[in-house]
């Protein structure tokens, strides 16, 4: 039944914000050979279609905000949609100054939230300039900011909120996530949830996969991405 493989990026097909491993690119080839093949991501389009290497596919970016199709003559991708939603930024700003306050969030280096483009809205817990060690060291089993999940979610009830990278949390403007990103393409191009295969590794609790996971979608949990082969071993 499955026509269309999805993927996830960084955990997924790499490690976070490095190349596409060669392995894996390969894994890729070979689904192409059977499947069509799409990225549904949580950045920019050309971020991720950099960070792929230019691999020959479609992407789905800022969760559904932005798409883009790739061009076999010219052997770049061409943006299709590219949605803006308008932000509060005082409210937004005071939200995230009071979750400060309450959690002792107070100390942090560089900017205390970042707006995206997109009207997407990052809130870097221990700030935009914090050293790598310590973005890494805050909080790597999420254990802490997964605590405070649903009160954050409650608090910037106008957002769908993920637990992201490291330290942060992401939220995208309502409705947009992977699930609703991967339902509109599927109604954009004459799919059924059952023709398609999704395949990611943030499906946890707050995870931008969990969507999609706790959908009706097929979901291929992949839980190291040295072993994407061995997950897809059914579809390959």
């Amino acid at each position: 039944m499955i026509k269309l493989v999805a993927f996830d990026l960084d955990g997924t097909l790499t490690q976070h914000k490095t190349p596409l491993d060669p392995k894996n690119k390969s894994v890729l080839d070979r689904l192409s050979e059977k499947y069509s093949l799409l990225m549904v991501g949580a950045g920019q389009c050309r971020r991720i279609f950099n960070q792929l290497g230019g691999y020959p596919i479609n992407i789905i970016g800022n969760y559904g905000l932005q798409y883009a199709e790739y061009d076999s003559e010219t052997k770049d991708i061409k943006i299709v949609r590219d949605q803006i939603f308008p932000v509060d930024k005082e409210s937004v700003s005071e939200r995230i100054e009071f979750a400060r306050k309450k959690y002792g969030f107070t100390e942090y280096k560089g900017k205390s939230i970042e707006f995206h483009p997109s009207g997407c809205v990052t809130f870097p817990i221990i700030g935009t300039e914090a050293l790598i060690e310590d973005k890494l060291s805050f909080d790597p089993d999420r254990v802490k900011r997964r605590k405070i999940y649903d009160e954050i979610c409650e608090l910037f009830n106008d957002y769908i909120v993920f637990v992201g990278g490291s330290s942060s949390f992401d939220m995208s403007p309502r409705p947009y996530n992977k699930y609703y990103a991967l339902d509109l393409y599927c109604k954009e191009h004459g799919l059924t949830h059952d023709e398609v295969a999704f395949v990611g590794d943030d499906y946890g609790i707050g995870g931008n996969d969990e969507s999609v996971y706790k959908s009706d979608f097929k979901f291929i949990c992949v839980d190291n991405y040295l072993e994407l082969e061995e997950a897809l071993a059914e579809l390959l």
